[in-house]
């Protein structure tokens, strides 16, 4: 079966959001190499999903604090475990330091269509930077770099890239690299 599914960073003012097709039996570390590639993160953080404040995350036996919480090990859990029926939602939080919370649901379930490949549907805007602060710092970003005269306009422009456009959302270049190995996450931590 194919899940067509929306992801929408929590919290987002603009709201950024993706919709896209993924197999039923996609596990969860795939799962989330498709989420960073769609929204556009780096894999430098950390990340988890939260379903009835269950966690599943790349087992971590060297941290105490994994055993501690009662982490499940998701390497063998696909995503049809956590949802079953259309309207389900789980959570995905990527960079515990910024707490990006992104709300999964599960749209509808396409019996007639096959995934072999993770695809992007459409979506809406571009993904925050990464260590800026969370949804807050972001926030705070789009406010400066309107104001060119606001003090701390250069400084962010300059980190930021004079290219960076907060409604960017390029769905072919996302689905080519959808295609790619390892769903074309750069894989940067974990």
């Amino acid at each position: 079966m194919t899940y067509r599914i929306q992801i929408s960073l929590m919290g987002s003012k603009p709201r950024i959001w993706r919709r896209i097709l993924v197999s039923s039996d996609l596990l969860l570390p795939d799962f989330h190499k498709v989420i960073q590639t769609t929204m556009g993160w780096t894999d430098s953080h950390l990340h988890q999903f939260v379903k009835n404040r269950t966690f599943y995350s790349p087992k971590n036996e060297e941290d105490d604090f994994w055993e501690e919480m009662n982490y499940i090990d998701y390497s063998k859990i696909i995503i049809s475990d956590l949802l079953k029926k259309e309207k389900d939602r789980i959570t995905y939080e990527y960079d515990f330091g910024d707490s990006w919370h992104h709300d999964i649901i599960l749209e509808k379930i396409e019996d007639n269509v096959t995934a072999k490949k993770p695809s992007c549907l459409t979506g809406k805007n571009n993904c925050p930077p990464e260590d800026c602060g969370g949804v807050w710092g972001y926030s705070d970003i789009l406010k400066i770099i309107k104001n060119p005269k606001h003090e701390e306009y250069e400084e962010y422009i300059e980190w930021l890239g004079e290219e960076f456009d907060p409604k960017y959302f390029d769905k072919k270049e996302i689905n080519r690299r959808l295609k790619t190995e390892d769903f074309g996450c750069f894989i940067g931590f974990m």
